[in-house]
């Protein structure tokens, strides 16, 4: 039985199921308490194409940091805001993967893309 797995039919559960699921909730919420100063210390950086901005996103998706380098400033005000978007959404993207591989690492067995996935599809919306 994967406890992560919402698929298995309630009258094939075993005792020993329930007391695998128990030790596993146990050891979940130990990593949990663990893992959350590591989540709240975990940042992503991104780079713009042409490399003129970088920028740095903290785990909940708040932007930490925004460099702009000297010859950025020569660009027009729409394709410097497109580089500055562009960082950002890497950055995002990176933290994304870290906080990803902090998860497989903890909890093995559980793919938080595949959770992600099928909860957009249950709520028919997309999740940031």
């Amino acid at each position: 039985m994967n406890v992560y797995d919402s698929r298995m039919d309630p009258a094939d559960i075993r005792d020993e199921d329930i007391s695998r699921a128990e030790d596993e909730a146990d050891r979940i919420e130990t990593w949990i308490n663990r893992a959350r100063a590591d989540l709240d210390e975990l940042k992503g950086t991104g780079e713009s194409p042409s490399g003129t901005v970088t920028a740095t996103v903290a785990a909940n998706g708040r932007v930490l940091d925004v460099a702009i380098a000297p010859r950025a400033m020569r660009l027009d005000s729409q394709t410097l805001s497109e580089e500055v978007l562009a960082a950002v959404a890497q950055a995002g993207q990176d933290v994304t993967r870290r906080t990803e591989e902090l998860i497989r690492e903890g909890l093995p067995g559980f793919d938080p893309a595949a959770a992600t996935a099928r909860m957009e599809r249950i709520m028919n919306t997309e999740w940031p």
